[in-house]
């Protein structure tokens, strides 16, 4: 027979017993046991309760099975199903069972009456039912120096319990009568505690007391904090009342006010637009303080005539707040895959920017309330910095709206004007919020690092705080002038320079740098995406145009000259708009673009290949540079001429780089005799350095080695590798420091033929950050020391045999300062 076959068994002998007599139970009997959830038991006290619990149902059957006499112990957690020993209480109540009912369910509806109190002193079995030995436990008789203490105790508890009926006026008055006319100390205190609502762990202490006289002070002091409670909470309660009627007297008179207006105004009343303001205030359920400052707001107006100006003020401040997203939001649905398609879709190349969001999206989708995250794409014009935003609030599902910071230089564009000026608005972030109709979009602070400052405020510094999430999330716009909850938005920043950004703004962001894009890189995105996008936009069909491979790589080389791709979309775009209109004029129907055809329609060359020379020569280095639009060749020529010791330079150099330059002389002094250069160079001849180009401005530090070696080139009359580029900073002592922007400065010299790039040792790890295709093809040299870069740079010659005759003259040729030996 199954358990529940058993119990239903046991309900039908229960049913059977229920009329058979009562007999005594013995001193330190064994009785079933009852754990009873959030019930305390008293003595003469008559309870109902439901029994669901099979141990409790097995309990019953016991006691109806023998004398109908129960115990009944409280448990100490609620929560806990199946109690043991030190979850009950020890001090309980043997009762008798006076009826048992059963429930549409599988539960009993059991009536008892408590007999006296019992103390168990030992469990005997916890299975299948609570078997606990159990003895009687009287109370302690009241001793004769007490009586008047106990009669005290009793007039206070009566006291107490008729103020605790007065705050609580759902007391029957059948009790409240018993309890009134009630002398006896014993019963009282039971009475009391059992038809009461109080914590079971009170009702507990004063069923374990032994002590008459003590458990009427323990019930006074319960009574004592319990009126004062309820009179707590119907102070609390009158005041609510009194504020609904306050409330409900308002709108009576409002309502009269306003059909008085609407009379006075044919039909027409002016304060319907403050009252529709009202109604969606309340609907929005704000803040405290900011539905307030609205309110308040709204009431200005129904004080104020519909044809002054402030009327006007009121109303544009009202329209404006309630635009904004105070709780409308998006859901986040982040999908790694999808996300990684559309990035790869949308975008060619960037594995370390598409990683890092790919990441950014992971941890959204483990903790969906994390604040903080503000990103910084740093990188050159055109490389996709925009557009990659754009992705990431497509990939989660966000609206996107952009906010541009280009020549910004008033704190109020970030800020907001107060709502007194004429023609007050509010600031371009909240703006852009209003924009996004979202309070957890996607906001693309656009090139931040153009920002400006004058006399009018620093809008850098107004970012601060929008970009802090421990200041953000109660962002102040002087127009709204409350508090607007910024923390739930993903806030993305482009730029094209870090060195502009001020450098607590800077320190709030995640700086992601995205390099120019290499040769390869602008050919398969010209392929496979702007040539498909401008067909499209300019209305061509796909079977009326194609581009040849030749034509997009004459684009990339001879036509544009940028790090991105934008220029190179301007080139197809021209290109296809010819196209079409040969096809419109019926000159042709379909066009195949080639070199031929790519001459024909955006005439010749603009540039040319940046081509090494053919021949090794002598102070004439290849060195490289960065620029805001990628990499360049920088070549620098020395040239050495009789004179008085003066050191030219020319080119439009900055103070950095000629700084670099008098580094390098000082080097060449001080080492003179090892590379077999007179000592007195620096007195008997001039130096010109000239860097070409000279109407373009340079400067910084990594033209450092590249100068040198042109110098000591052109003093030892030793010819440099034509294939061999270098960049890197030098110290007075000939260290080689290390440079910056080594991706782009590679690509340059790959696009011009060169097949040894001589870096700084400190920049070795950056050589994994360069195309796969750059490092098979180039050879990267890592120095520490300026001889490395020489003994790699110079061309070796063979040194003349000494004889035992030899004579040191110097040479009267103007390339040829070195010492010769005869």
């Amino acid at each position: 027979m199954d358990k529940k076959t058993d119990i239903n068994k046991n309900t039908e002998l229960i049913s059977d017993k229920i009329n058979e007599d009562i007999t005594q139970v013995e001193e330190g009997a064994v009785l079933p046991l009852i754990a009873m959830r959030g019930i305390i038991m008293f003595p003469k006290m008559l309870l109902h309760f439901d029994v669901g619990r099979d141990k409790s149902i097995l309990a019953l059957n016991e006691a109806m099975k023998k004398d109908r006499l129960i115990m009944l112990v409280g448990q100490k957690d609620v929560k806990v199903d199946d109690p043991g020993a030190n979850d009950l209480y020890k001090i309980g109540v043997v009762a008798e069972i006076k009826q048992i009912v059963k429930s549409r369910t599988e539960n009993l509806r059991v009536v008892v009456e408590g007999r006296y109190r019992a103390v168990v002193n030992e469990y005997e079995s916890f299975s299948p039912f609570i078997n606990a030995k159990v003895a009687r436990m009287d109370l302690n008789p009241v001793r004769k120096n007490q009586t008047a203490k106990a009669e005290a105790l009793l007039r206070t508890v009566k006291d107490l319990f008729e103020e605790y009926c007065s705050l609580s006026p759902r007391m029957p008055n059948e009790i409240i009568e018993n309890i009134i006319f009630e002398d006896d100390i014993v019963g009282i205190s039971e009475y009391v505690a059992g038809n009461i609502i109080l914590p079971m762990e009170d009702k507990q202490k004063i069923l374990a007391e032994s002590s008459p006289v003590k458990r009427l002070e323990l019930l006074a002091a319960i009574l004592d904090k319990e009126n004062e409670i309820l009179s707590l909470e119907k102070d609390i309660y009158d005041k609510v009342r009194d504020q609904v009627d306050k409330n409900q007297r308002e709108y009576y008179l409002r309502e009269q006010l306003k059909a008085i207006t609407t009379e006075l105004n044919d039909g027409e009343n002016p304060t319907d637009d403050a009252y529709a303001f009202m109604d969606e205030i309340y609907k929005l359920k704000l803040d405290k303080a900011v539905e307030e400052k609205l309110i308040n707001e709204a009431e200005r107006m129904l004080r104020m005539s519909p044809s002054s100006s402030e009327y006007a003020v009121s109303r544009t401040y009202l329209e404006t707040c309630l635009s904004l997203p105070w709780n409308k939001s998006t859901k986040d649905k982040i999908n790694l895959q999808k996300a990684q398609q559309i990035l790869d879709k949308e975008h060619y190349g960037m594995k370390k920017v598409k990683d890092r969001i790919i990441e950014l999206l992971a941890v959204r989708s483990r903790t969906p309330d994390i604040n903080g995250q503000i990103i910084c794409l740093v990188g050159p014009p055109g490389v996709g910095k925009t557009s990659i935003a754009k992705s990431v609030a497509k990939t989660m599902g966000r609206e996107y709206a952009r906010m541009s910071l280009g020549g910004v230089r008033d704190e109020s564009d970030i800020r907001g004007h107060r709502k007194t000026y004429v023609g007050a608005m509010p600031g371009r972030i909240i703006n852009s919020i209003r924009q996004a109709k979202s309070n957890n979009a996607l906001i693309l602070l656009d090139e931040i690092d153009k920002l400006g400052n004058d006399f009018r405020g620093d809008p850098s510094s107004a970012l601060l705080e929008v970009l802090d999430s421990e200041q953000n999330y109660a962002f102040v716009d002087h127009y709204i002038e409350v508090p607007f909850d910024l923390s739930k938005i993903l806030f993305i920043a482009t730029a094209n320079d870090l060195s502009t950004i001020p450098a607590p703004l800077k320190d709030r962001m995640e700086i992601i740098e995205l390099s120019s894009y290499t040769r390869d890189e602008k050919f398969n995105i010209a392929k496979e995406y702007l040539v498909a996008k401008q067909i499209k936009h300019l209305g061509l069909k796909a079977s009326e145009i194609k581009f040849k491979d030749e034509a997009i790589l004459d684009l990339i080389d001879y036509y544009t000259r940028e790090s991105g791709v934008r220029n190179l979309e301007r080139e197809i775009a021209s290109i296809c708009r010819k196209v079409t209109r040969d096809i419109v004029a019926g000159e042709t129907h379909r066009v195949t673009v080639d070199s031929k055809l790519v001459i024909k329609y955006l005439g010749g060359h603009k540039f040319k290949p940046e081509l090494i020379g053919a021949k090794d020569e002598i102070g004439l280095v290849n060195g490289l540079a960065w620029t805001s639009v990628g990499g360049e060749m920088l070549q620098v020529e020395v040239a050495v001429l009789k004179g008085t010791g003066k050191i030219e330079l020319t080119g439009q150099l900055g103070d950095v780089m000629k700084e670099s330059a008098m580094a390098a002389v000082s080097y060449i002094r001080s080492c003179a005799d090892k590379y077999g250069i007179f000592p007195d160079f620096y007195k008997e001849n001039d130096i010109h350095l000239h860097v070409p180009e000279g109407a373009v401005p340079k400067d910084g530090p990594s033209a450092g080695i590249t100068m040198c070696t042109a110098l000591i080139s052109a003093l030892a009359n030793i010819p440099v590798k034509h294939d061999v580029a270098m960049t890197g900073e030098i110290t007075l002592r000939g260290r080689v420091l290390p440079i910056g922007g080594l991706k782009e400065k590679a690509m340059a010299a790959h696009r011009a033929g060169i097949k040894t790039i001589i870096i700084p040792k400190e920049n070795e790890p950056d050589i994994e950050l360069i195309d796969e295709v750059i490092r098979k093809e180039i050879n990267f040299i890592a120095a520490e020391h300026i001889e490395t870069v020489l003994e790699n740079a110079l061309v070796k010659t063979e040194k003349p045999k000494k004889t035992e005759k030899t004579k040191k003259t110097k040479a009267t040729d103007n390339s040829k300062l070195a010492y010769t030996e005869e």
